[in-house]
């Protein structure tokens, strides 16, 4: 007798509470959506479809790999972000929600430069899957882009990405070490860089831990070095008037300003997240400089 859709869902949500799944309902219904490229009313209009055997094979593969922590995007192989639909691999850090808030701090800065100089050149530093900068450049049509991260892996992703979303005509990448490889000059750098304290690495969850790269989470002893080698070469590669931004830890709001002033930078902005938590800070680069 074959399983219905509903049947199908129903074993999935109980599967992932036995295993302590704490959103098992929610992460069943993604797991199968994604799966099974349903529409938004398929439970309710279509759940007595009933389903193949070889789609019981997949969504049981996916259950029990979501059972033993991993994300459920990891599962799927691709997440929304922004407008877009971008693919992840082993290399890549899994965009967040938060990231989006350093897309939306950007848009206006972006916009107004291609409206007073008929461009804006953007370089996304550790892009991972390039979802910063391709959102931008999505969300404002005369933006053009480079990626840069230290892991050609990565940025095989993103170049995919870019082509999966009609960006590769305004988006490059190169293979570099923050600014070792990087030439030429942008109207803003902008980074989501590794951040957590090395000896909290090994402290977080399964599903970050096991799962996302530690190469784009681990950012030393203090969380900061990332943030200093930016901040080091940024002043190089920055047009007159850019900007330099960032994704921050929570806590990490002063200490990043004072590198950054350090090398002659004025935080222009500070944005937090939904939940009040300090996520994004802008830098802009004096005359100077």
């Amino acid at each position: 007798m074959s399983t219905t859709l509903a049947e199908a869902l129903a074993a999935a949500r109980r599967r992932l509470e036995d295993a302590g799944i704490a959103d098992a309902a929610r992460d069943a219904r993604a797991l199968l959506d994604g799966l099974l490229h349903l529409s938004s009313t398929a439970f309710l209009v279509d759940g007595d479809r009933p389903l193949t055997g070889e789609q019981m094979t997949m969504i049981e593969g996916a259950i029990e790999r979501r059972a033993k922590r991993e994300p459920v995007h990891r599962i799927l192989g691709r997440r929304a972000f922004s407008r877009l639909d971008l693919m992840l691999s082993p290399d890549t850090l899994e965009p967040r929600p938060d990231t989006e808030i350093l897309v939306d701090t950007l848009v206006p800065h972006v916009r107004r430069f291609v409206s007073d100089r008929g461009a804006c050149r953007i370089l996304d530093l550790g892009t991972g899957t390039g979802a910063i900068c391709l959102a931008l450049l999505d969300l404002v049509p005369g933006a053009t882009g480079v990626g840069a991260d230290v892991s050609q892996g990565a940025l095989e992703t993103a170049m995919r990405n870019a082509d999966m979303n009609g960006l590769a005509g305004r988006f490059d990448v190169v293979e570099s070490d923050w600014f070792t490889a990087v030439t030429g000059v942008f109207d803003i750098i902008v980074s989501n860089p590794p951040y957590i304290v090395h000896s909290v690495v090994e402290t977080l969850d399964e599903e970050v831990r096991l799962h996302d790269p530690i190469l784009a989470l681990d950012g030393g002893d203090d969380g900061l070095d990332a943030y200093r080698a930016i901040a080091a070469g940024a002043a190089d590669h920055l047009a007159q008037d850019g900007l330099v931004a960032y994704e921050i830890g929570y806590d990490q709001k002063a200490s990043v300003t004072g590198i950054m002033r350090e090398k002659g930078f004025a935080r222009i902005a500070a944005v937090e997240d939904l939940g009040g938590k300090d996520r994004v800070l802008v830098f802009s680069k004096p005359v100077s400089l």
